[in-house]
């Protein structure tokens, strides 16, 4: 498709461009700004006047319930909902079933998104053999499938040996470690976090320590060993705290929070409400307070939705019986940009922190808009107010604790590969 973007306002903080121009594109590629090439006749022309043009997102982590669990989610309706929210570029972590921890379900998950053609999908590669933390896996076949990166996924690994042994391979290989933190024993006995309102409740706590420790841990090894790494989805003050001085001292390492962890906390969770159920579990407002500080200050680079879609059924019963997750594809660019609204972040360090960022941390050539560059973009309208329906999404999953919120933004357009992959009707 040969595509005209007409009079948007461009927004792509890897080139510091924010002006408005209009986007030439063809096979796939941006060919021209600012002025029409000879001979170039547009099959479709997009009038983006009042709306805003920026890459395409990426979202660092999102679970997708491939290669099985087709009863709830699947790469089709998956990504579908993420062309819906402006997501170009999608990662997978290890932990699906089977685990990918040999290049076959590394192919095998490729070839089922090449039939969707809505956007590229990444994976993680299992750190340990099963994600069981004993046997190493084979990293070098896993990163030669097109892997960006190995991962324990949510397992710990509890022998230190292990865990060392798995970063020095990790390091040969110039491969980034993933890291979910946390300390299995202090979290196995808790489902919400551990301070007023699980003592109003009656529910077991996760103390922030549960993530600290670990966090700790983790940095202790870093150091020692050399390799690079990415904390995922932090969720107290102490952790940015951590993780700002060991940057400060010159460890090679970046950290990504959840876009429900922005917004939640504890006080969420209200009377036993499920959809408030995830891990780790959302903290205090003050640590709410101190993440949107991480973020502000780039301690925090990547903003992701830790995206896990689960059925209706999975989110009845006893609060601490339900699964914990929140689907959260089509809520990502809504509530990182409310974080505007709200004079948290500036609008081009949001739109980083969905782009060029998490392009940075999984090391692919995307989150920006360049001459000769892949035409991924997306196209919002930063004054349409609507409401959050989750009974709406695309995904399979409708478990969202934002049904009812107030969005002032709206994904108008989506472009991947120079295709129109979703357009609001």
């Amino acid at each position: 498709m040969k595509l005209h973007i007409a009079n948007g306002r461009v927004i792509d903080p890897a080139n510091h461009i924010d002006k408005q121009q209009d986007i030439y594109i063809d096979q796939g590629r941006i060919i021209a700004f600012h002025t029409q090439p000879d001979g170039f006749n547009a099959d479709k022309i997009i009038d983006a006047n009042g709306l805003i043009v920026c890459p395409g997102l990426i979202d660092i982590s999102a679970r997708l319930g491939e290669p099985s669990h087709q009863h709830t989610d699947n790469i089709t309706s998956e990504t579908k909902a993420a062309a819906k929210g402006g997501i170009t570029t999608l990662c997978i972590p290890p932990d699906t079933d089977p685990v990918i921890d040999i290049p076959a379900v590394v192919e095998l998950i490729q070839d089922r998104a090449k039939h969707c053609q809505r956007t590229k999908i990444y994976t993680i590669g299992a750190l340990t053999q099963g994600l069981k933390g004993e046997l190493l896996s084979e990293m070098l076949s896993l990163k030669q499938a097109g892997c960006l990166g190995i991962s324990n996924g949510l397992q710990q690994i509890d022998n230190t040996l292990v865990l060392r042994r798995a970063m020095e391979y990790a390091a040969t290989l110039d491969f980034t470690l993933f890291i979910n933190a946390a300390d299995p024993w202090l979290q196995s006995q808790g489902c919400i976090h551990e301070g007023m309102v699980s003592s109003r409740l009656g529910l077991g706590g996760i103390p922030e320590a549960a993530e600290t420790i670990a966090i700790s841990r983790y940095l202790l090894l870093i150091e020692h060993v050399g390799v690079n790494a990415h904390f995922h989805n932090i969720s107290c003050g102490k952790s940015v705290k951590l993780i700002k001085e060991a940057q400060e001292r010159g460890l090679a390492i970046t950290a990504d929070v959840s876009a429900h962890h922005l917004h939640l906390s504890e006080h969420d969770i209200g009377n036993y409400d499920s959809l408030s159920h995830v891990i780790p579990p959302l903290r205090s407002t003050r640590d709410r307070e101190q993440l949107q500080q991480g973020v502000r200050e780039g301690v925090i680079s990547v903003i992701s939705s830790h995206h896990l879609p689960l059925s209706n059924d999975e989110k009845l019963g006893p609060f601490a019986e339900t699964c914990q997750g929140i689907s959260g594809l089509e809520t990502l660019l809504a509530l990182t940009l409310k974080l505007v609204d709200d004079d948290e972040l500036s609008l081009e360090q949001a739109i980083s922190n969905l782009s060029q960022k998490p392009a940075q941390v999984l090391g692919i050539d995307a989150g920006h808009l360049s001459l000769g560059g892949n035409a991924d973009l997306c196209i919002f309208n930063p004054n349409a107010e609507n409401h959050c329906q989750p009974n709406d999404f695309i995904s399979a999953g409708k478990n969202s604790p934002f049904n009812g919120w107030s969005f002032n933004n709206e994904v108008v357009y989506t472009v991947y590969k120079g295709n129109i992959v979703y357009q609001k009707g």
